[in-house]
């Protein structure tokens, strides 16, 4: 059963997530980044949601989407900064950008540039768990289009035969970059497509952040029981474009306004006020600590310097 303790940590993790985004939004309207960047906003309820159900030693895979998935499972905020702003101080020293920030200490084992390219990494995880016996599950995230890749079906044939401790998690915003869902997948639901490796498929609404945690609690719990793995689809959706370079030419504005009216963040202040979980007044101050923590990080991250010419092999070469 969920405390109010971990109703207000997840209300925290979201609106954390959000102000994040808004400020790398912000960074890139200023032209102080550089490359690119897929923001996660409107999507905050799936990664929280998910990443509540696991334990803290439990391990994720990310996607080029990822900096939700990275707060969500305890990323310092101002080591994440700088490394959007490229600062020697970030996760990856500035080299990664926001595509590539893994942490290690946390079980994130980072986010992937490539479609589809850390569902492999997970049932990979996954095995190695299996077989020191040490009791950890894996939660991969992907989106709807990588579940057109042929690496999708190979690595969860691979994970239903050997039933290991994998959770697979679809994000399905409904576009895979300008791509509608509905013309790219055969199946209206793609948590369907478990059905043909012998393990459950769930659909969830993605942007109800307790019904999220409580399903994925369900397959983390099956997992690390032995039961072998899930897949879990959050239906959700992302209110800004693909990227930076996105015109949003191929949706309409009605539609978007559609789903910023089911905003996560929103409907769950509004549940945990209704509810009596949480007084104005508690949330409130969660609000302003995390207004606190954001106006640090991006200061750390201004302040920090930028990485030396000299050591730009670092890393590359054992």
């Amino acid at each position: 059963m969920l405390t109010k303790a971990k109703r207000l940590e997840m209300y925290e993790q979201m609106l954390k997530i959000r102000r994040f985004e808004e400020k790398v939004d912000e960074f890139f309207k200023a032209n102080l980044m550089w490359g690119t960047c897929h923001l996660y906003i409107g999507e905050e309820a799936t990664a929280v949601g998910a990443i509540a159900a696991l334990d803290k030693e439990d391990y994720i895979t990310s996607t080029h989407r990822g900096h939700g998935h990275c707060i969500a499972k305890g990323a310092r905020l101002d080591k994440m900064m700088a490394e959007l702003l490229g600062k020697e101080t970030g996760y990856c020293r500035g080299r990664g950008g926001s595509m590539h920030i893994a942490d290690l200490e946390t079980g994130n084992l980072g986010a992937n540039g490539v479609v589809g390219g850390g569902i492999p990494i997970a049932v990979g995880t996954a095995l190695t768990c299996k077989m020191k016996k040490n009791g950890r599950v894996t939660l991969c995230f992907f989106g709807d289009g990588a579940s057109n890749t042929g690496v999708f079906h190979e690595s969860i044939n691979l994970a239903a035969v050997w039933k290991l401790p994998v959770v697979f998690v679809v994000e399905n915003n409904m576009y895979g970059m300008s791509t509608s869902v509905k013309k790219a997948c055969s199946v209206e639901n793609i948590a369907e497509r478990g059905k043909a490796y012998n393990i459950p498929g769930y659909v969830v609404d993605g942007n109800d952040v307790e019904a999220v945690y409580e399903t994925v609690k369900k397959a983390v719990d099956d997992a690390r029981a032995g039961n072998g793995p899930a897949l879990v689809e959050c239906k959700t959706y992302r209110w800004k474009g693909h990227s930076k370079s996105d015109a949003n030419v191929y949706r309409t504005k009605e539609e978007i306004k559609l789903w910023m009216k089911k905003c996560p963040i929103k409907r769950y202040r509004e549940k945990l006020l209704e509810k009596g979980i949480a007084t104005e007044v508690e949330l409130k101050e969660v609000e302003a600590k995390v207004e606190k923590a954001i106006a640090e990080a991006e200061e750390f991250a201004k302040a920090s310097p930028e990485p030396k010419v000299e050591d730009v092999l670092d890393g590359i070469y054992a």
